[in-house]
């Protein structure tokens, strides 16, 4: 399922915004798993800004995964099992392990990023679209809109917080 092409139907924009769900699910365990790795007393600021970020990345995946859910409901769709929606996000969107970042910003900020270009893709997707959906369209693109606009906000801290380690 390729969010490059246009959203046709209830079933097919269920599936995509299934798949944010489980991309939410992914950013927010690997947040945690980083959270728990992070030393529990506080050894420098940086460490707290990290511990906060994280924090805040499990908190807002949680948050975006909800919304995401509310619009599933409200298609008149069947869903995809989970288990073959993992598999399309680990195939297209999670291709890479924690381990396989120079640390836990540079992980952070590559979960940032691919959730910030999926919702990307899939309102321009969307938009390209005339079909009518079981949710009100203006609702689902704003939706999507603020959750993509929270993202871009996470790539600009996670950022900083790097510039600011250098």
């Amino acid at each position: 399922m390729s969010v490059s092409q246009r959203v046709s139907s209830d079933r097919q924009l269920a599936r995509l915004l299934q798949i944010g769900v489980v991309l939410e699910e992914v950013v927010e365990a690997r947040a945690a798993r980083h959270f728990e790795t992070l030393p529990s007393e506080e050894q420098n600021e940086l460490h707290e800004d990290v511990r906060d970020l994280l924090d805040e990345a499990r908190e807002e995946s949680a948050e975006h995964r909800e919304r995401l859910e509310s619009l599933i409901d409200e298609l008149d769709s069947e869903t995809i099992p989970f288990e073959e929606i993992e598999l399309l996000v680990g195939e297209q969107y999670a291709q890479t392990a924690p381990d396989d970042f120079d640390g836990v910003l540079y992980d952070q900020l590559h979960g940032e990023e691919t959730a910030y270009k999926f919702y990307d893709d899939l309102i321009v997707a969307i938009e390209a679209s005339d079909t009518e959906f079981g949710v009100e369209r203006e609702r689902l693109l704003e939706t999507l809109s603020a959750i993509r606009a929270e993202e871009a906000a996470g790539v600009e801290e996670v950022a900083d917080l790097m510039e600011a380690s250098k």
